[in-house]
C-alpha cells in the first residue's frame, strides 16, 4: 500500500462517521413534485424559527412543499420526516373519528368543562369557553376535558372490549390506518416513525398496571404518542379525502422515472365514512369561530385544527388543515418548536402557504402578514 493511501485511510478513520440520514438533504435524482414558489415562501416564513412545513396534494400524495429550518440556520429535512413530536390537539381530529366509528360518541355527545379536567390529584387546564359542548364545538374550541373524558371512556369500556389491552389495540389500529406512528414510505432516505402506545409498551412503561386514567394525556395528543410532521400532514390528507390517502412522495413521475406502484395504490382508513362529516364540520367551525378564527377567509373554506404542545420550554405551535372544504386541493401541517399557541405561528403560516397555492400569489394584506411572521424568531441567532 502506498504511503498516500495509508494517510487517506487514517484521516477517514479519524473523521466523525456521518450516516446518510445525518447529512440528509432533499434528493436531486430526478424532477421533484415540490412547487418552487411554495418552497421559497415556506423557507422565508421559517426564518429564525425551528420547524417544518409539509403540504401535500390530497388527490395523489404529491408533496408540494417540504420546507424546514433548524437552529443552525440551515434546512434539515429530518425535522419533517425523522423527528417525532407530541402532536398536541391536532390529534383530536383522529380521536373523534375513532370514537365515532366505535359508537362511543356521535355529533350530539355533550360534555361539560369547568376550565379543565379534574380527577383526584390530576388537573388538566382548558381555556375558557362555553359549556357544555357537543362534538363540533369541542373540536372548534379544542376542549381538553371533552377529549380526555371520551378517550378514557374508550380505554375503560369493559362492555365493548374485553380489557384495556384490547381497547388500546383497537385504538392503535385505527391510528395506523391513517398513516400515523410509523414510516409512510416516502421516497427519501432517513424517514422514521413515532410512537403509538400498544399493550406491550404500556405494560413495560407502567409495570404496576395501567388504565385509561394512566394514559389520559394521549387523548389530547401528549404523553404516549408522537408523530412526525409528515404523518400529521398525512392525517390532514385523510380528512380532506374523507377516508383515504396515497403514500406521500417527492419524486415526479416521468418517462425516465416511473413511480413505484406503492405510490399509486390507495390506502383506506378504518374509519367509518359517516364519521368524517361532523369532524370536518368541527374543523370548519374552528376556522370560522374557534381557535383558528384569525385565518378565516371569504375566498375559500379552510378546515383546520390548531395544536399547542406543552414542554419544558415555551409551547410548540402546530396546525393541520386543508382547503377548500369541498374538493380539497391542498393539505398541510406546520410545526414550530417553541412557537407558542397553535394560532400564534403555525396556523397563520399554513394559511399563507394555502393562499399562495390556491390563488397563485399573496394579497397585499397577506404580504404584510408574511413580513410580520418572518420577523418573529423563536430560536437564538447562532454565533
Amino acid at each position: 500500500m502506498k504511503i498516500k493511501d495509508t494517510f487517506l485511510i487514517l484521516i477517514a478513520l479519524l473523521l466523525p462517521i456521518q450516516t446518510e440520514a445525518q447529512v440528509l438533504q432533499l434528493p436531486n435524482d430526478g424532477p421533484l413534485t415540490l412547487r418552487p414558489l411554495l418552497q421559497q415562501l415556506g423557507t422565508q416564513l421559517l426564518e429564525g424559527k425551528k420547524g417544518s412545513i409539509v403540504a401535500i396534494q390530497p388527490e395523489n400524495g404529491e408533496i408540494i412543499c417540504l420546507a424546514t429550518h433548524n437552529e443552525n440556520d440551515s434546512a434539515d429535512a429530518r425535522l419533517a420526516i425523522a423527528k417525532a413530536y407530541a402532536p398536541g390537539s391536532t390529534i383530536k381530529t383522529a380521536q373523534a373519528l375513532i370514537l365515532y366509528s366505535e359508537g362511543l360518541i356521535d355529533e350530539h355527545t355533550s360534555i361539560a368543562c369547568d376550565n379543565g379536567f379534574l380527577d383526584g390529584n390530576i388537573k388538566v387546564g382548558c381555556h375558557k369557553h362555553r359549556s357544555p359542548l357537543k362534538l363540533k364545538d369541542a373540536l372548534a374550541q379544542s376542549c381538553n376535558t371533552w377529549f380526555i373524558s371520551t378517550f378514557m371512556s374508550m380505554i375503560n369500556d369493559i362492555f365493548l372490549y374485553e380489557n384495556a389491552d384490547e381497547a388500546i389495540t383497537v385504538w392503535r389500529n385505527y391510528m395506523r390506518s391513517m398513516g400515523l406512528g410509523g414510516p409512510l414510505g416516502i421516497d427519501m432516505h432517513g424517514e422514521l416513525g413515532g410512537l403509538l402506545a400498544n399493550a406491550n409498551y404500556l405494560k413495560q412503561r407502567y409495570p404496576d398496571g395501567w388504565t385509561g386514567k394512566t394514559i389520559l394525556w394521549a387523548g389530547m395528543g401528549q404523553g404516549d404518542i408522537t408523530l412526525t410532521p409528515l404523518q400529521m400532514c398525512n392525517l390532514a390528507v385523510t380528512l380532506a379525502n374523507r377516508g383515504y390517502y396515497y403514500p406521500p412522495h417527492i419524486h415526479q413521475a416521468t418517462e425516465q422515472h416511473t413511480l413505484s406502484q406503492r405510490y399509486l395504490t390507495r390506502r383506506d382508513t378504518k374509519v367509518i365514512p359517516k364519521a368524517y362529516k361532523p369532524v370536518i364540520a368541527g374543523m370548519r367551525r374552528a376556522v370560522e369561530s374557534g381557535t383558528a378564527a384569525s385565518i378565516n377567509t371569504p375566498a375559500y373554506q379552510i378546515c383546520g385544527k390548531t395544536g399547542t404542545i406543552e414542554n419544558a420550554g415555551k409551547d410548540h405551535s402546530a396546525f393541520i388543515g386543508f382547503a377548500p372544504m369541498n374538493n380539497p386541493k391542498i393539505a398541510i401541517a406546520v410545526y414550530i418548536e417553541h412557537g407558542g399557541f397553535g394560532a400564534d405561528l403555525a396556523a397563520p403560516i399554513a394559511s399563507l402557504i394555502m393562499e399562495q397555492y390556491l390563488k397563485g400569489k399573496l394579497s397585499k394584506t397577506s404580504q404584510a402578514k408574511a413580513k410580520q411572521l418572518r420577523a418573529i424568531h423563536t430560536v437564538e441567532a447562532q454565533q
